[in-house]
This record gives C-alpha cells, structure tokens and sequence, in this order.
C-alpha cells in the first residue's frame, strides 16, 4: 500500500468539502436577497431601539470568566482521553495527571478567593 493510497481519500475528502462550502457562499451570495435601506445598518439588541453610540466598553470580568471557562474546557479535553486509556497507561501517569488536577484545583481556588467568580 502506497502513500498515496492511504491519504487518497482524506485529500478527496478535502477537496469536495472546499467545494462544498465554497458553492454554498457563492449560492447565498447570488440567490439571496438584497436591498440596501438605511436600518439595515443599526446595530440590533434585544429588540431595543439603539440610543447614543454603538460602542460600548465591556467589563474585564467577561473576559475572566470566559478564559475560566477555556481553561476548565480544555482541562476535560486532556482528562478525557486519560480516563478512556487509564487501565492501560503506566503508574507514573496517574501521578502526573493527580498533579495536573490539583494545578486546575488552586487556579480555580485562587479565583474564587479572588471574586471572579461572582456575578454582580
């Protein structure tokens, strides 16, 4: 079995997805419709009428909360595949991801003595 019979069908697969989402943008493009009016350009937000300017400064706390929720998302990403493999991996592993879990666990201790996890 050659190279290119094992990454024949990944590169295929590539290309008629390319194709596919590429035919999608160029159909939206030319079968929606257009009409270029004034509202159509004002910023929309729970059905409010905008007042004022449409920019608005955002507290750091989002962005607190959003890099938490990264970092406890990725965490499962790691613990995941541990836990499918655990029964087969050597003794040392459990150690390290024991290590890693208290890591997350002061981070998120930290945080939370911190106040970023309350909502105000």
């Amino acid at each position: 079995m050659s190279f290119y019979d094992q990454w024949a069908a990944i590169l295929i697969g590539t290309v008629v997805g390319f194709l596919l989402v590429f035919s999608a943008l160029v159909g939206a493009k030319l079968l929606a419709p257009y009409a270029r009016e004034r509202a159509k350009g004002v910023s929309y937000e729970c059905g409010m009428l905008p007042l004022g300017r449409n920019w608005t400064q955002v507290h750091v706390r989002y962005y607190l909360i959003a890099i938490l929720f990264l970092l406890f998302d990725v965490e499962t990403v790691f613990i995941f595949p541990w836990a499918v493999t655990f029964l087969g991996l050597p003794e040392f592993v459990l150690y390290q991801i024991i290590i890693f879990i208290v890591i997350l666990g002061l981070g998120l201790v930290y945080a939370w003595r911190r106040g970023v996890l309350e909502w105000r």
